[in-house]
């Protein structure tokens, strides 16, 4: 990975985030370091295509950023906000005016540093409590919002890389 051999996890803990949320960071800064990789020569008129009709990188780029702040705020027992139904929204209208890689991107940093933040600020004893989620409340818990948070950004981390590689070849066979 980038200029460190070891994926995150492999380095030890993040301070100080609670020991039984350690995976959930250790996963939300290895995707960070990994889509910082991915797009390095990305070219933004690429963005919004669709190889094979899957979604977009710019879709999953959104969705990143989208799902980590909707999660993370019903972790924390709170009902989203009217800018987070929009975003949610917006996740699926392309192409957007003025989107570009290095926004959708930076958009997905902070969301990181948000949760980071948050992570670090939990209190352990509240982990099995529960949480609503939606406007229907389906039942979860903070430990399991959170967890919840990190793998679904580990799964469309690995589809965009492989929808970014497929368009990536198709781009190096047109030219």
């Amino acid at each position: 990975m980038m200029n460190n051999p070891l994926e995150v996890w492999q380095r030890g803990p993040i301070a100080e985030v609670p020991a039984l949320l350690q995976p959930v960071a250790h996963a939300l800064l290895q995707a960070r370091e990994e889509l910082k990789e991915l797009f390095i020569n990305f070219d933004d008129a690429w963005l919004w295509k669709r190889p094979a009709n899957v979604a977009s990188p710019a879709f999953h780029l959104q969705h990143l950023a989208g799902v980590l702040d909707r999660v993370f705020t019903y972790a924390k027992g709170l009902p989203l906000s009217d800018e987070q139904f929009q975003q949610l929204y917006d996740e699926d209208i392309a192409p957007q005016a003025g989107v570009t890689t290095m926004l959708l991107l930076e958009r997905f940093y902070k969301q990181v540093d948000l949760a980071i933040a948050q992570l670090k600020q939990t209190d352990i004893d509240t982990l099995t409590e529960a949480r609503g989620v939606g406007r229907q409340q389906l039942p979860s818990t903070v430990i399991g919002l959170l967890v919840h948070g990190a793998e679904h950004t580990m799964r469309h981390l690995g589809q965009l890389r492989v929808t970014v590689k497929i368009i990536e070849h198709q781009k190096n066979n047109i030219n």
